[in-house]
């Protein structure tokens, strides 16, 4: 069915309810606009788009370029106009570039100046600067263009660690409903305030908080890069009450000099997402005050999925939390069967965050859903214990088998964060021509450490089979463009 205007045009509805209300500012500059301004440049996107590029409901738009006032603003243009924005990760290689463009198939590319080299030169797709929409006039009024709530707002592409980049295709309506999860599950209002350090081409960076706050009349304070004393200071400044990122961001704030002197009182809590966070990080925020909400999503799923509230995160040290409002899920072994308390199996999720499939790829769509095509396998394999807390156990891609028995990096991996010499750490399976596959260990250290210390830690902890046989130090993990440590390059060494 046909989805309702009111539900789609978010900006609309704040330009009306509260027009004087700031809606973003951008940390390069200072630039500062309310929802009534957000609002008007949006439409006069829309009728810039629409009457001097034919752009339609349906096509795509890609776009190479950091965090603005102007990239949001296209986002409320695609709402209100029904065209599908298509980020492009800016970090990749022109020829990856090229590869994931010629897949979207976008009626025409909008970049920033310094990308200009990666904007591949295709024929039938012209490329734009981002400053050309500034030739687009604000206005007061756009006809809305009615959208299927399963038609595509963002072709969001994955980072293609393990293959071909896939592009998800994210719905309105996924839009929508993640929204009111994370409303439900961090009480978001138009009072929210906080700070956005993650990348455009990544879901997180759209959709963990500022569309949920573009939603609910919040304000997000822009930052193109992630710069750990200048995001403390305004997190302060700016009297922020959420803010998120991942365990390596987090880490990189606490060790600024800048840190202690911090005022974050404001913050009632900071979310982390990507992978778990080392307890004593926790403690070290928890000591300012500052609690920790940690939680699980996915680009096809959500992203905000499940929440663990910030009173449980010593009581239970690894859970991501509890799934959220309008989330379904099933744990399902390899034979098909439920399983059942503290027992693990593959996470199976249901609702209506859930992708309608993979842009160009329905091969891939089939093979990410159960035979009936009601439930999206995760890939993701997880406990659950009496209370409901749900557990990663680890990526089903990243188990391996040792001496014939399954094992899970991230089982070693939260044991190995358990010690307070270890800043970050990650395990991988490598080849051993007596027991198949063994673990080899890359660490992070606070302090130097013989390796006969860690690997004696382990043992104190860990099954003998589940152990690393290699332990190596590095000085700083590789990471992948959204934050998360670069188990492929790891893998590599």
């Amino acid at each position: 069915m046909k989805q309702e205007v009111w539900q789609q045009d978010w900006l609309e509805r704040w330009a009306l309810y509260r027009p004087e209300k700031a809606a973003l500012q951008e940390h390069e500059g200072g630039r500062m606009i309310n929802y009534r301004d957000l609002n008007a440049l949006a439409n006069g996107m829309a009728a810039y788009l629409s009457e001097r590029h034919g752009v339609k409901a349906g096509e795509r738009v890609a776009v190479i370029a950091e965090y603005s006032i102007t990239y949001v603003a296209l986002f409320g243009a695609a709402q209100k106009l029904g065209f599908a924005l298509v980020p492009i990760n800016y970090r990749l290689a022109a020829p990856e570039i090229r590869e994931i463009t010629l897949d979207a198939g976008p009626g025409l590319i909008f970049y920033e100046d310094h990308f200009a080299h990666l904007v591949p030169k295709l024929d039938g797709i012209p490329a734009y600067e981002m400053k050309d929409l500034e030739a687009a006039v604000p206005q007061s009024r756009f006809e809305i263009q009615p959208v299927e709530e399963d038609d595509s707002i963002f072709i969001i592409y994955t980072s293609g660690t393990t293959g071909k980049p896939k592009g998800v295709r994210y719905s309105h309506k996924m839009a929508f409903w993640n929204s009111i999860n994370t409303a439900l599950s961090l009480s978001l209002s138009s009072e929210n305030r906080t700070v956005n350090v993650m990348p455009p081409f990544h879901t997180g960076g759209w959709n963990v908080l500022l569309l949920p706050f573009l939603h609910h009349g919040g304000f997000t304070y822009l930052f193109k890069k992630f710069e750990a004393d200048q995001v403390l200071a305004k997190l302060a400044e700016m009297k922020c009450n959420i803010f998120m990122g991942v365990p390596t961001m987090l880490a990189m704030m606490a060790q600024d000099k800048s840190f202690e002197s911090t005022p974050l009182h404001h913050l009632d809590y900071i979310i982390v997402g990507g992978e778990s966070m080392p307890v004593p990080l926790i403690e070290k925020y928890a000591q300012k005050g500052v609690a920790i909400r940690q939680g699980y999503g996915m680009t096809e799923v959500g992203p905000n999925l499940t929440s663990l509230h910030q009173d449980d995160a010593i009581r239970k040290i690894g859970s991501i939390g509890r799934p959220n409002f309008y989330v379904q899920h099933r744990i399902v072994k390899e034979d098909g069967s439920a399983a059942a308390a503290n027992e693990a199996g593959e996470l199976w999720l249901r609702g209506p965050m859930v992708t309608p499939g993979y842009w160009n790829n329905a091969e891939a769509g089939k093979n990410a859903f159960s035979e009936d095509g009601l439930w999206f396998k995760t890939g993701d394999i997880v406990k659950e214990d009496e209370d409901k807390y749900l557990y990663i156990v680890d990526r089903l891609k990243n188990m391996y088998i040792s001496g014939a028995e399954n094992v899970y990096p991230a089982e070693i991996e939260r044991v190995l964060k358990q010690s307070t010499n270890i800043r970050e750490c990650a395990v991988v399976g490598v080849k051993d021509e007596k027991w198949g596959e063994v673990g080899k260990a890359f660490v992070v250290l606070h302090q130097p450490e013989e390796e006969a210390s860690l690997r004696a830690f382990c043992v104190e902890r860990l099954a003998r089979f589940k152990v690393p046989k290699y332990f190596v130090v590095l000085d700083a993990m590789p990471l992948t463009d959204s934050g998360k440590i670069d188990r492929k390059k790891l893998k590599q060494q």
